[in-house]
């Protein structure tokens, strides 16, 4: 489904998404595996495994299958549940932001006055608007 709009934040495409039912459930046992990996770790915490030698890498190895484990789940819910949007922004040329108009891309010669710092507020700030 798209739009033949063109003003800023118009709906450009939209797909819908996916919703399969072998994600929800991948999703599902992931997350009882997450569950496990953090039982572990908050036991392995307690029990002050961190002390001993192989401890402290085994509670990091743990930490890492967690965050591994929370990355797939993740992945596989933008992937599966999350639609595909893309909307319509506003292209800004290079310049516009960083000058009031385009014969200021140069700058401005830095003379005394207020000129000059103006000049010098908008090097040091350059979304100033005056």
């Amino acid at each position: 489904m798209s739009s033949s709009g063109s003003t800023y934040g118009d709906i450009h495409r939209y797909e819908p998404a996916r919703e399969s039912t072998a994600a929800a459930i991948a999703i599902v046992l992931l997350t009882i595996i997450e569950v496990v990996f953090v039982f572990f770790f908050v036991f392995a915490l307690v029990s002050g495994w961190a002390g001993t030698e192989f401890g402290n890498m085994f509670l990091g190895a743990i930490l890492g299958l967690i965050f591994i484990d929370l990355a797939f789940i993740l992945a596989l819910y933008r992937k599966e549940f999350l639609p595909d949007v893309m909307i319509v922004k506003k292209r800004r040329r290079k310049w516009e932001d960083l000058y009031i108009d385009s014969d200021d891309v140069d700058g401005v010669s830095l003379g005394g006055g207020e000129q000059a710092w103006d000049t010098l507020k908008r090097a040091v700030y350059p979304y100033y608007k005056r």
